[in-house]
């Protein structure tokens, strides 16, 4: 796994601790609700984390827009399903979102060992 994604990983979980060692309900119980959203239901968990990363690609979020991209390969996306994820996210979207685009393809290229590296 790339460095960037090491780095990623580390840096999300250290702050999630960071922020939820605090004695703050209003942050827990929003991170517990993001949390309890993603798991199976009336929808199983690799839809929704398909619904999660065109979110993030609307919204243009690269950290969210990796997590999904994660997520969803944890939840067994292949590649015909993400080109179709990211489909829907630019026409969502529109072209502001192809930057974002281009990150989500290389971050998910490192992912699956690719070494893509080039610029957005």
């Amino acid at each position: 796994m790339s460095d960037r994604i090491g780095e990623f990983t580390q840096f999300r979980q250290r702050l999630n601790e960071r922020i939820l060692g605090q004695d703050n309900q209003v942050i827990r119980r929003f991170f517990a609700l993001d949390t309890q959203t993603y798991k199976g239901g009336a929808l199983d968990v690799k839809t929704k984390e398909m619904l999660g990363l065109v979110a993030s690609l609307v919204l243009r979020c690269d950290d969210c827009i990796s997590y999904h991209v994660a997520q969803c390969l944890e939840a067994g996306v292949d590649e015909d399903e993400f080109f179709e994820v990211f489909s829907v996210g630019l026409v969502v979207g529109g072209s502001i979102v192809i930057p974002h685009l281009r990150r989500a393809v290389d971050f998910l290229d490192q992912m699956t060992a690719g070494t893509s590296d080039d610029a957005s």
